[in-house]
Formats: C-alpha cells, structure tokens, sequence
C-alpha cells in the first residue's frame, strides 16, 4: 500500500510542479517578450535541473503551454459534468477533448512532432485527460479498486483527443464527424460492459 501511496504522490506532484512551469510560461508569453528555459524555471521558482527533467527544449515548451491556454482545467470539466451519470460524464469528457482537438488540430499535430522528434529518453506530456477521468472516477465510483480506476481511465484516454484522431482521419480516410462518432461509438459499447 505505501508503494502505491507514493506513486500517486510523487505523480501528483509531478503534475503540480508540471502546471506551476506551464502558468509560468503562459506569464512570460503574455508579456511578449524572448525567454528561455532558465528564465520559466526562476519565474516558477524551480531549478534549473527540474526544468528539465520536464522539458527538454524551449519548443516543446511553447507549443504545450500555448495550447494549455485554450483547454479547461480538469476541475473546471468535472464541474460541467456533476449532474450527469457516470457514462454521460465520461461520454461528455471524450466528446469535450475530441472538440478541442477538432478546434485546435493543427496546433495538435504540431505539438505532438515536436515532441516526437525532440532528443529527450522521457516525453512527458500532460495527461489532462486521464487526470480528469480519474478524478471523476475517484469521485464516482467507490466501489472500484484504484487498479480497475487506472485501467479504466487508460482505455477512455486511448479512444480522445490528438491521437486516435491521427488514426481515424490519416489511416481510416474519416472526416471529423466519422471520426468523433465511432470514437464515442467505441467508448460507449466498453462503458456498457465495464460499468456494469
């Protein structure tokens, strides 16, 4: 149990400091002015060190924290949910991030080549999505182990946002529409069996 404890500590801490470094580059790009890592890191109160161990180039940086502007917070999306039942959230999780990829695809693609081809042995990336459906779930459903959460939180991850929009539209010759609708077609037909 400790084991597990610190994993999810040590993941939430992650992500803490990982949001502090992305509102800190958001502030210097409001001011429109250069910067480098160095200068997000002082600005976030970080090290040097931590900086990058997160991010490896300043590009990647930008390209992430450029889009972080225009999504919701994980708490914001929960909060839109909170009358559904648990199957209409999670629908309407996926139907969220599967907009704002629609909405902002190109600057998708973009941040993830920039990702892909940048020199670093870990890319970390956000995981706005499996964070929201996790925190839905730990809200929700009591009654499932934290393993069954994680297990359920990857596989409605898998099936939203950039990625299996790469798939849909690049290899299966679907339109946005086709896309999003056998993406939720999807994830309906796996809630169906695992919520029940």
């Amino acid at each position: 149990m400790k084991g597990k404890y610190l994993g999810t500590g040590r993941r939430d801490q992650k992500l803490k400091t990982r949001d502090r470094i992305l509102a800190s580059t958001q502030d210097i790009i409001g001011k429109k002015k250069e910067f480098t890592l160095e200068d997000v890191a002082k600005q976030a109160n970080i090290s040097r060190a931590t900086i990058y161990r997160y991010y490896s180039s300043i590009d990647i940086l930008t390209a992430e924290a450029v889009l972080d502007l225009n999504t919701k917070s994980s708490e914001e999306i929960i909060e839109e949910v909170k009358n559904l039942n648990l199957k209409q959230a999670i629908l309407a999780i996926q139907e969220y991030y599967n907009n704002l990829t629609i909405d902002h695809e190109a600057g998708f693609r973009k941040y993830m080549s920039v990702v892909l081809n940048a020199e670093q042995s870990t890319k970390m990336r956000g995981a706005r999505r499996k964070k929201t459906l996790l925190m839905l779930l730990q809200d929700r459903r009591k009654d499932m182990s934290p393993e069954q959460m994680e297990k359920l939180a990857n596989m409605a991850t898998i099936l939203m946002g950039i990625e299996p929009f790469v798939v849909t539209k690049d290899v299966c010759h679907l339109d946005n529409e086709q896309s999003k609708e056998i993406l939720s077609w999807s994830l309906d037909r796996i809630l169906d069996t695992v919520l029940t």
